[in-house]
Formats: C-alpha cells, structure tokens, sequence
C-alpha cells in the first residue's frame, strides 16, 4: 500500500515551519497523537504504580500498554521490554550487567561501523573485568560490513559481539543474520544497535538473531526515550545493579526509579501511529506495522533513488551511502567545501541537512572524515518529492 504522504505531513505541526527537513536521523518530528498522548497521560490522575487509586491504575495501564506496543514493534514478548532514558544509558546498563559474567581473558567484539553508544560501553566495561575487546573493520570503498569481518575476530573466548542493524552515518546494513550464526556458534550473545534501523524497517528480534537489541522512539516519531527488547527467558539469568526495595521481577528490575509515564504513552501513541500509516486489510497491530514499514520502505527507497540520481547530475559531490543494503541516509561531501559551510548553505535555503560525525566516530574516520564528517541527508515517513526538489536546488546555488 502506498503511503499518503500529504495526509501524514498534515497531521504533523513541526512541519508547518516550511522547511524541508533531513535531519530525521536525529530524530523525527512529532505526529498530534502522539503529542496529545503525552498530554492526556499528565492531565490525569497519575502516581505510583498499583491497582489501589485511580492514578496508580492509570500508571499501570499505561507502562502495561507502552510494553505491549513495543513488544508488537520489536518481535519480543512484553516482559522483555525495558524502558530507560535513551539507549546509549540502556547500553551502559547492560554493558555493566553483562560484564559481571566475564573473566580476564573473555573477549567482546565491537566494530568500526557503529555509533560510539555500542562502542564505548563495552570497551569500558570489558576494562573493568580484564576482558579483551576485538574491532571488526568494515570496507570503506563500499561501506559494507560483511561477516567475514566479523568472523576474523571471533574465538572460543567471544563473549559478545555488539553490532549495528544499519548505520547511522551511511545506511549500512549488515546481513546480521549470518553474523548472529557466527556469534552463536562461537559461543557469545549478540547485541543490536537498531536505533537507525527501527525507523525504516520492520524490526524483528528472532529474525534478526538479536539476544537484545535497543531503539530509541524519538527516531520513529515518538518522544525522547529508549528501549532494550530481549527474550525474557534471558533477562531472567542477568542481575543488574539495584535498589534493596525495588521488585526483583523482570522486566522491571532493570528499571532504575519512576518510569517517565507520559513519554511511555508517547510511545505506545506512535507505535499505534505507524501501525495506521498503511490503510488495507484489518489485522493484529503487529501484522500491520509490517504492512506499514513496507509501504515506508518503498517510499523512502524512491525518494533516495531521486536524491542519488540528483547529486550524480550535479557533478563534483563524493557519495560515502554506498552499501548494497542500506537506509535512506545518504552521506556526501561536496568538493571545494566544507561539510560544515554546505550544511549552513542549505539551512539558510530552507533545508535541514546537519553535518558532522553523529557519535559514529570510528565511521567517520575510517572514511577518511575524521571528526567533521560530512553532510548527511536522511528521509522519514513525511519526507516528500517536493522537500527532495528544494535540496538538489539549494545545492545547485553553492558557490553561486
């Protein structure tokens, strides 16, 4: 089904601000439901969990609800959702968690490919126990990571292997399938950053071959928090850092303090959003949100295939998006210009291109970016051929 695009960017006020945005890779922009959502969660009766008062039933109707649509997003079960302040802060948790099971000598892997929240977790907490940690390289003429490159630093002593579902920087995405075989025939779990991933497509914790796996709502038009999905079964074996009082039952023992009720029913707003965005055959919100990332897919992959085809008109501009399967994001410099003046050149047109390296540190470098990175251009949902024509013309006026 294909989406309508002129009723989704209705229904979202930030866009009324005129300018053509492709800066979705830092986070989307907020659909009404989702905002009013927010707001009716703080206009009632909140408190403490419970089942006494009306605000403890709200709040429990709420965290109970924000589990179930997540679960319904990610291919897990509710009791594998866990809520925290982002995923950088969930990654830390259970980098900290998981390190109490390693030895001096154990082995994690990490690879160049990633955002600096699923490298510097682990790598620090493998430091703290004495563990050893292994990069993967990926090929920067064609930024693919294959599993080969994984395979290279594997060993009977891999304990995890942490990697991305899809760059952030450049759009890659892994056959992670294939790498999970290779981490699970070793031996070790596999943690997945699917923060980029999550906004352009279906996510599925067993088929991707995920033991946990974080997103961050904010990404995919909800509001600011993140989100570690796992098996429950594997939760259950893992003793996190917690308070004497606090339950001991899972999920909940790995949330530190008061859940954010009001960002909670945020999230489950713009699960049940994207669910609607793909209008066809009635089914399980589950089902439907896979109709509905495929209508996304299609449409984003169109308007990337527009852009490409636009800078390869324009001349002098060197493309780093070059993966076989990749996301809509696409990363370019312009020659005899700085990344940081193009960015500016096209905000001051009314576009939202952002520069730099976006904490994908160890990408941007192996590109030959170093810090500054480049200009990146990512697509969502709202994304529409006319915000795709107003950026080939202001890039068509630098220098000008």
């Amino acid at each position: 089904m294909a989406l309508d695009v002129g009723a989704l960017r209705a229904r979202i006020p930030a866009l009324k601000s005129g300018s053509a945005r492709f800066d979705a890779p830092g986070g989307t922009q907020t659909p009404q439901p989702v905002i009013d959502a927010v707001a009716e969660a703080l206009a009632g009766p909140l408190a403490n969990r419970g089942h006494t008062t009306e605000g403890e039933r709200n709040a429990e109707a709420i965290v109970n609800a924000g589990r179930a649509a997540l679960a319904d997003l990610t291919g897990t079960e509710p009791r594998g959702i866990i809520f925290g302040r982002s995923a950088t802060q969930l990654t830390y948790d259970l980098a900290r968690t998981l390190a109490k099971t390693w030895a001096t000598g154990d082995e994690v892997v990490v690879t160049r490919l990633d955002h600096d929240s699923n490298i510097r977790p682990w790598i620090q907490a493998a430091e703290a126990v004495g563990a050893r940690v292994r990069e993967a390289d990926f090929d920067p003429g064609t930024g693919e990571l294959r599993p080969e490159h994984i395979q290279a630093v594997l060993s009977s002593r891999t304990r995890l292997v942490a990697v991305t579902a899809a760059s952030n920087l450049i759009g890659t995405r892994p056959d992670l399938l294939a790498i999970a075989e290779l981490a699970h025939r070793s031996g070790a779990l596999l943690h997945v950053d699917a923060v980029h991933y999550a906004a352009h497509a279906a996510v599925d914790l067993a088929e991707l071959g995920a033991d946990t796996l974080v997103c961050s709502p904010y990404k995919f038009l909800g509001p600011h928090l993140g989100v570690l999905a796992s098996r429950p079964e594997l939760l259950e074996t893992l003793r996190p850092d917690k308070l004497l009082p606090s339950t001991d039952a899972v999920p909940e023992r790995f949330e530190l303090g008061t859940l954010p009720y009001e960002l909670l029913a945020g999230a489950r707003a713009a699960v049940d959003f994207l669910a609607d965005l793909a209008p066809g055959p009635e089914g399980t919100r589950r089902e439907r949100l896979r109709a509905a990332f495929a209508a996304i897919e299609f449409h984003e992959d169109a308007l990337r295939e527009r852009i490409e085809r636009g800078l390869a008109d324009l001349g002098g501009i060197t493309v780093y998006s070059r993966a076989a399967h990749r996301t809509p994001t696409l990363l370019f410099s312009v020659d005899g210009h700085r990344s940081a003046d193009v960015s500016r050149h096209l905000a001051d047109h009314g576009v939202d291109a952002p520069a730099g390296s976006f904490y994908a540190l160890e990408a941007s470098v192996r590109l030959g970016l170093g810090s500054e990175g480049a200009v990146r251009v990512g697509l969502a949902p709202y994304s529409s051929d006319d915000d795709v024509d107003r950026l080939l013309a202001a890039l068509a006026t630098l220098g000008a």
